[in-house]
């Protein structure tokens, strides 16, 4: 089937109205990107999807913030570069530095097995998880258990039977997050809100999408283990509905949306590094 692209413009006065009120120390590269790229829409076969930004377009985001002074400061004082309501193709590892391997695989192990106490991780805990942690070690965030436990509901198995019985289903999610985490992140001395919210699975074009939608992100550890983590459920997931149906489907896009994308003041060297 032949692939047709439609252009929608943006009037004016509609982009008068989105710089008016956007603020432009937050949001001022999402709306160049809108205003220059005019909405670029692909349509192929079913689908529809906004032409959105990419790793490196978000990358350019934070050097021209960091080249222009424009900053925000966070909850405790620390400077930060930080871009509001992100959305965009996840199609890079990392934004800026390298992925640490070892890590990743530390970590996806630990998510793996469920548990909630950081002191399971393999070699040891790093720093950040045991200062959001209990004394005693005990966290919300282990990733693997908000999706594979039974204690929540099993999701990665119930949003696998979704696809698998209406390939064209809007109802496979996984809800990471929950509605006491308002009270249950400064438990005991924890501090660990959830990140992710909820990740959204569609099959279309024969391929699996992953839409992942997180409150908070950081640019430089935190995309780059998140992205990691969904990377591999998002495979799995494929793998497991080929397996299982009568379809066999392909890999397809991860889109990131984020409610603050930042960038903490001691990073900023690797941002033009």
């Amino acid at each position: 089937m032949m692939q047709t692209t439609h252009l929608i413009s943006i009037p004016l006065k509609t982009q008068q109205r989105i710089s008016s009120t956007i603020h432009p120390s937050l949001c001022h590269s999402a709306v160049k990107v809108l205003t220059a790229s005019a909405l670029i829409v692909t349509s192929l076969t079913a689908i529809s999807m906004l032409n959105l930004p990419r790793v490196n377009d978000i990358r350019q985001h934070f050097k021209d913030a960091l080249t222009n002074g424009v900053y925000t400061t966070d909850k405790s004082g620390v400077k930060t570069l930080e871009l509001c309501g992100a959305s965009f193709f996840a199609d890079e590892e990392a934004i800026f530095g390298e992925v640490n391997h070892a890590y990743v695989k530390a970590e996806l192990a630990w998510y793996d097995s469920e548990s909630l106490n950081v002191n399971d991780i393999p070699g040891g805990a790093p720093k950040i998880w045991k200062q959001v942690a209990t004394k005693d070690g005990w966290i919300n965030s282990n990733y693997g258990w908000c999706i594979y436990s039974e204690n929540n509901h099993k999701q990665y198995v119930s949003a696998r039977n979704e696809l698998i019985a209406n390939r064209n289903s809007r109802r496979a999610t996984m809800i990471y997050t929950r509605p006491t985490m308002h009270k249950d992140y400064c438990e005991d001395g924890c501090s660990d809100f959830m990140c992710t919210n909820a990740v959204q699975y569609l099959i279309r074009g024969n391929k699996l999408h992953a839409i992942v939608q997180m409150r908070s992100n950081d640019v430089v550890f935190g995309y780059k283990n998140d992205r990691a983590w969904q990377f591999e459920v998002q495979n799995r997931l494929l793998k497991d509905i080929n397996a299982l149906s009568d379809e066999k489907y392909q890999l397809g896009d991860l889109i990131w949306h984020v409610g603050s994308l930042h960038v903490y003041e001691r990073h900023f060297p690797l941002i033009n590094g």
